[in-house]
């Protein structure tokens, strides 16, 4: 038989256990793709993730303990593979135009919302004429992305059969290109209306020495993907949302990397 020392401490190191079962509430873990794609996303020196989605994270974390966002870092062309391949539950800011709603994805409501500008450099002459027959100049985009002037094909080599196009990984390499004034490698450059803005912040010396188009090639709204077995749906990621955007904390966010949200934002928040 236990002595009665040895049964006292089993009663209580069981009920400690007990108390501290009730006490620890389950995190519900979700795996956030990322790749390159600024202000939304960038990689810093030390390698991790910041832009819009590292804020939102943080702030969603921050606003519900019981949740974990851990990022998975991937490319542009990868993230559907990665997603068939259910590496990853969610992401962020994506176009359903961008080959989302031929996938078996959950699409929430637009979230975001932002455009694509043609930059070349401003020399005498130039006016907005230059971006008129975009097909026949040296383009240099990015590796991945999807482009109106491109019908939203991301193939390169096909891309490379219509256009005199170069791809990079960096918009700061392209807008590079651009002012080194080579115009048999880059006479044009598709930058985000976000990212540009950025840049001008940081260089104002380029507001004058860069030409950037009035129309875009594209806008384009961003919703949030979800994969139908993912721990919780794109109407419930859009619950988690809804108090950051109610009380105006995903705005300040959105301000903050020079983007914009789009109309009736509040009206498209799920009633639970």
């Amino acid at each position: 038989m236990l002595n009665a020392r040895l049964k006292l401490s089993l009663v209580l190191a069981l009920l400690v256990a007990g108390l501290s079962g009730t006490a620890v509430v389950a995190e519900t873990r979700i795996v956030v793709d990322a790749y390159y794609y600024p202000p939304i996303v960038q990689v810093s020196p030390q390698g991790q993730p910041e832009g819009l989605l590292a804020d939102l994270l943080t702030a969603l974390e921050q606003r519900h303990p019981d949740y974990t966002f851990e990022v998975f870092q991937t490319s542009p062309k990868r993230r559907y593979l990665d997603f068939e391949a259910g590496r990853y539950d969610v992401i962020f800011f994506e176009s359903p135009d961008w080959q989302w709603s031929d996938m078996d994805a959950l699409i929430s409501p637009p979230l975001l919302t932002d455009a694509d500008q043609y930059v070349a450099l401003n020399k005498p002459g130039r006016d907005q004429r230059f971006f008129d027959d975009i097909e026949e100049r040296a383009i240099v985009a990015m590796y991945g992305y999807h482009y109106a002037f491109a019908d939203l094909e991301t193939d390169a080599r096909k891309l490379m059969e219509r256009f005199r196009i170069e791809f990079s990984d960096s918009h700061e390499r392209n807008l590079k290109l651009i002012k080194a004034d080579r115009p048999s490698v880059a006479e044009v450059a598709v930058v985000s209306r976000s990212y540009l803005q950025l840049h001008f912040q940081a260089h104002p010396e380029d507001r004058d020495r860069l030409l950037v188009s009035e129309t875009p090639d594209q806008t384009y709204q961003l919703s949030v993907i979800t994969r139908p077995d993912a721990p919780l749906t794109s109407r419930e990621m859009m619950a988690l949302l809804a108090p950051l955007i109610q009380d105006g904390s995903y705005q300040a966010l959105v301000e903050k990397w020079r983007l914009t949200l789009p109309d009736n934002l509040e009206q498209s928040l799920p009633r639970l």
